[in-house]
């Protein structure tokens, strides 16, 4: 047994022996379907909503705003993961969790009734600051209910749970949105909370709730930490803000919010993060730059579609659903016992492919190009992103202390999150300065009637090829994942 393996025996829940089976057998089957439910309603929101966001905003005259709608969820996500880390290492995942399921519910119901396009905004940030609470809490119930052999598989078995909402979701969403509008697609979700609530709540109070060592007094929330959540949040919404206002007074909010974010982050992340130190730090680094490179292109893919190809929002969206299934793949692959040896070189590879697919992503934008061009190359690029995402959930939890998994786990989604909003803020501010806001404009985006999309084919190529460089240079961060595991804890007295 490994010197983690041992703290978790002597701190968390009792490893069942091996004839318990995996993370379905008879140890692990309520826990494991019910965490699994609760990935599950995140992949369907996201996938439903993708597809239906480029007509929200339009018809709330938002579309220069479009960016937005995506990077308000990971802003205010960003507070939800530092708060719900300290939270879970305190007092256990259960609360976090529960108040973040409540949270995503309720943002979801603000997005869905908005008259105007602030309020959707708004609605997406509530909705963030729930996820980022469930995400974390999540991580944490990985670390303490389940020995460090059956991670990965869980880790994999959450990649799987993607593939039926990438293949029904955008459909689904699709048919909504042209027969009964897109405010069902925001609403009728919430519905699926109950789900994870009867199924996985009960099964994590028998597993994983309260703090690591129950004997010890409760640890006080670190006020600093606190501070420091609610500064790179503001920071990141006030970096947004300016570069989708391109005026030269938007220096002074871009200002404000780089100087909010640097010692936010500094403080947040391991030390040695963004010079890409081996081990924890480059994990910490390598998620980030492969999550923000990937979601700031996939942003705009239904959007391209739309608007430059004519597609409906179900075919636009459908052009992403093979990714849920090669993305599974690749995590199903990177999880095998046999493949652990060469996991470091499969996370390179699955980072030149995403590079790859995002970068092929634009070709539509020639006439000649098939539409579907885009599906293959996302279904490549989510075959990488399996192969890299999983993994580096493995590594931190293979890196981290359990009394550290809470924290560890909140700067791994702290990177996630505040990469997509830095690029997403990028990306858009780019596609605004090329005339992005116009798009779809004289495009009726629900239906194709009008006069026939507007051409800004440049908007979408500055978005693209920037963010297919990011991922090459996460390709590099992948050669540098290997460090020490943390050393034991002194046993009790």
């Amino acid at each position: 047994m490994s010197a983690l393996e041992d703290r978790v025996s002597q701190r968390s829940v009792p490893v069942p022996p091996e004839s318990e089976g995996g993370v379905l057998g008879s140890a692990y089957r309520v826990l494991s379907i019910g965490i699994i439910s609760v990935v599950f309603l995140i992949a369907f929101e996201a996938t439903a909503v993708g597809t239906a966001m480029p007509v929200a905003a339009r018809e709330l005259d938002g579309i220069g705003l479009y960016a937005f709608g995506f990077s308000a969820y990971f802003t205010t996500s960003l507070l939800g993961m530092v708060l719900s880390g300290q939270w879970a290492d305190r007092e256990g995942p259960l609360r976090p969790l529960t108040v973040g399921i409540a949270a995503f519910a309720a943002g979801l119901v603000c997005a869905g009734t908005a008259g105007v396009m602030w309020m959707f905004v708004l609605g997406r940030a509530v909705q963030g600051f729930g996820g980022g609470l469930v995400i974390v809490a999540l991580y944490v119930v990985v670390s303490r209910a389940y020995p460090e052999r059956l991670r990965a598989a869980i880790m994999a078995a959450f990649a799987a749970s993607w593939v039926v909402p990438s293949v029904v979701g955008p459909l689904a969403a699709g048919a909504v949105t042209e027969h009964l509008g897109w405010r069902w697609v925001f609403l009728g979700i919430p519905v699926l909370v109950v789900v994870p609530l009867v199924v996985a709540l009960p099964a994590i109070r028998r597993t994983a709730s309260g703090p690591v060592d129950p004997g010890a007094p409760p640890a006080a929330f670190d006020g600093r930490r606190i501070r420091l959540a609610l500064g790179i949040s503001a920071g990141a919404g006030l970096l947004q803000y300016a570069a989708q206002d391109l005026r030269w007074l938007s220096l002074l909010p871009a200002a404000a919010g780089v100087g909010l974010l640097v010692p936010a982050v500094r403080g947040l992340l391991p030390r040695g993060t963004y010079v890409a130190r081996r081990g924890l730090p480059s994990v910490v680094l390598l998620r980030g730059v492969a999550a923000g490179s990937f979601i700031a292109a996939e942003s705009f893919v239904p959007l391209m579609l739309v608007t430059q190809r004519g597609l409906s929002p179900t075919l636009a969206g459908l052009s992403l659903a093979a990714g849920g299934v090669t993305w599974a793949v690749g995590s199903w692959l990177q999880a095998k016992p046999r493949m652990a040896p060469h996991r470091e070189r499969l996370m390179v590879v699955g980072m030149v492919m995403v590079a790859v697919a995002i970068a092929a992503a634009p070709a539509v934008l020639i006439e000649s190009v098939p539409a579907w061009t885009v599906a293959v190359a996302w279904a490549v690029g989510c075959l990488g992103m399996g192969l890299v995402i999983a993994a580096t959930s493995v590594l931190l939890l293979e890196l981290s202390a359990p009394e550290e998994a809470g924290a560890n786990s909140a700067a791994l989604q702290i990177s996630d999150a505040l990469a997509n909003v830095v690029l997403l803020a990028a990306g858009g501010a780019a596609f605004a300065a090329l005339g992005g806001g116009a798009v779809g404009a004289v495009h009726a985006v629900a239906g194709g009637e009008g006069a026939g999309p507007a051409s800004h084919p440049g908007a979408f190529v500055v978005v693209f090829l920037p963010m297919a460089c990011v991922a090459l240079v996460g390709a590099w961060v992948a050669t540098r994942l290997h460090g020490e595991r943390p050393e034991p804890a002194p046993a009790p007295a």
